[in-house]
């Protein structure tokens, strides 16, 4: 039974993550699928740190490429893996333990679905830190979302994330891959450290992807219905917070609303203050 199942490629992209990847890899390793079904990749951007010494002993599949992690992770998904379906996921995530066994027997019993999203829990104890994972459990599925397992064709055929865009590669990415085929979620989570979370460095990151953000905009036009949601102030304070029942969840955390409100409008600002010095 086991020869049956699908290879699955996981692919992480690394830069200086001595403190996380250990973790991340620990936690693929413990995954309920077959461990001679999990192929697990690290690209790494040249690290200055012990990223690489750690990650090889967890897997000889490690590789050096740059210049950002779109490059890498078309690196790893596409030239380096051999798996039926590829995953990508960052070196501060965990997997939940059935997260794999989750995605092929959603893809097996639907063969029509070429890519999933994955719940994505953020951890930590920080007010931000809870602010952010109360946050992101409104983009589930959404065009905020973007798919993170994939048929490994799909990907080839799409051409895997444009190497030209840093900051809004993903949403690039996820528009494709919806236009090619049907995608669904999973209630499995990832979990993302943001334990260490700082709110100035978030925006500064923020402002460093607004570049890419152009890109994507131009790329795919400014009344693209994804384009115009995801940039629409409306939506992205307002409607994708109410939709599909989620409102009520609001009632209940209104701290957190506060600070979700006031990161969402630091991160338009930042965007707009790009747009006015770029000009």
């Amino acid at each position: 039974m086991k020869s049956a199942l699908p290879l699955v490629s996981v692919v992480i992209t690394t830069k200086n993550e001595e403190k996380h990847i250990v973790s991340c890899l620990k936690s693929i390793k413990n995954q309920d699928y077959p461990r001679e079904k999990i192929e697990i990749i690290v690209v790494d951007n040249h690290s200055t740190d012990d990223t690489v010494k750690l990650a090889k002993q967890y897997t000889k599949n490690i590789f050096t490429k740059g210049p950002e992690r779109s490059a890498q992770r078309n690196y790893g998904m596409i030239t380096k893996s051999h798996g039926q379906y590829v995953m990508y996921v960052d070196a501060d995530m965990e997997l939940s333990k059935k997260v794999i066994s989750s995605c092929v027997s959603k893809v097996t019993k639907n063969p029509d679905i070429i890519g999933l999203y994955i719940r994505e829990i953020v951890t930590g104890d920080s007010y931000w830190s809870k602010v952010r994972r109360f946050e992101r459990s409104f983009y589930e599925g959404t065009v905020i979302d973007c798919v993170r397992f994939i048929k490994k064709s799909a990907f080839v055929k799409v051409k895997g994330f444009d190497k030209q865009i840093t900051g809004g590669e993903d949403w690039d990415l996820d528009k494709k891959i919806r236009q090619l085929g049907k995608v669904d979620l999973i209630k499995q989570p990832i979990y993302h450290n943001e334990a260490e979370f700082n709110l100035k460095k978030y925006l500064a990151k923020k402002s460093y992807y607004s570049k890419g953000l152009d890109i994507y905009i131009k790329k795919w036009g400014k009344d693209d219905p994804d384009v115009k949601k995801q940039f629409s102030p409306i939506y992205r304070l307002v409607v994708v917070f109410l939709e599909r029942g989620k409102w009520q969840k609001l009632l209940h955390q209104p701290r957190l609303v506060l600070g979700m409100a006031l990161l969402r409008i630091g991160v338009g600002f930042s965007y707009v203050k790009h747009q006015v010095i770029s000009k």
